[in-house]
């Protein structure tokens, strides 16, 4: 487990009550096994789930002008467990949980209903620690992210794909050839391979970033 205070410093926040961050990342394995009163981060949780689904739909209300079914199946993609754990690598969360025994030697640290969870308990100790302002700041860099990321792969591997289908003899797929760098800040190499060749490269922070860069090589390459 790594010491809370360089969470703090990747959370730009620093705790003025210390025990929030601490309960936000004890898992109820820990706090069964603790010989002393340990409270875990369900209740967190519990809040946490609310005060992200404030500031997502806050965002998207102000910043999507599109009708409610498209507001709300938008939300469910940013708040889903995927998206969350996803969200929780970016920062290393695993690493500093605190977890019971059996979960540790479980695999806990990157089991995502676990360390979702605690993403969800961790935006709650901001809230109560920093209020809405200190929540809204660390959650809606990684929302702008992956709203940044699913616009960049819908608009080049989706034309790219629209293009190809036009010969149902063509046959695309996306190949990592590279992978590298700490969870918090992973690199990725793609390549986009037209039946087999390869017709495009495109690096990126994540996979999905990648291949977009990948695809929009390959158009390039196609003439469009």
């Amino acid at each position: 487990m790594r010491d809370m205070r360089e969470l703090e410093a990747a959370l730009h926040h620093t705790f003025k009550n210390p025990s929030l961050l601490a309960t936000a990342l004890t898992h109820t394995s820990y706090a069964n096994e603790a010989r002393r009163g340990v409270h875990h981060n369900e209740r967190l949780e519990f809040l946490g789930d609310s005060v992200l689904s404030i500031v997502v739909a806050e965002y998207l209300f102000t910043h999507k002008n599109l009708p409610e079914g498209d507001l709300t199946r938008m939300r469910a993609s940013l708040v889903c467990e995927a998206a969350l754990f996803g969200f929780a690598k970016q920062i290393s969360l695993g690493d500093y949980l605190r977890l019971g025994k059996g979960e540790e030697r479980g695999g806990g640290r990157s089991r995502p209903s676990i360390v979702s969870d605690a993403f969800e308990a961790l935006i709650a100790a901001l809230y109560l620690d920093g209020g809405m302002d200190a929540a809204r700041a660390f959650i809606l860099p990684f929302v702008t992210g992956a709203l940044t990321d699913a616009a960049a792969e819908e608009d080049y591997k989706t034309r790219l794909q629209e293009i190809v289908q036009q010969n149902p003899e063509e046959r695309l797929r996306y190949v990592v050839t590279d992978e590298s760098g700490p969870d918090h800040n992973k690199h990725f190499v793609v390549e986009v391979h037209l039946n087999s060749n390869c017709v495009g490269r495109g690096e990126g922070h994540s996979k999905k970033l990648a291949e977009q860069q990948a695809a929009r090589e390959a158009l390039v390459l196609m003439g469009y």
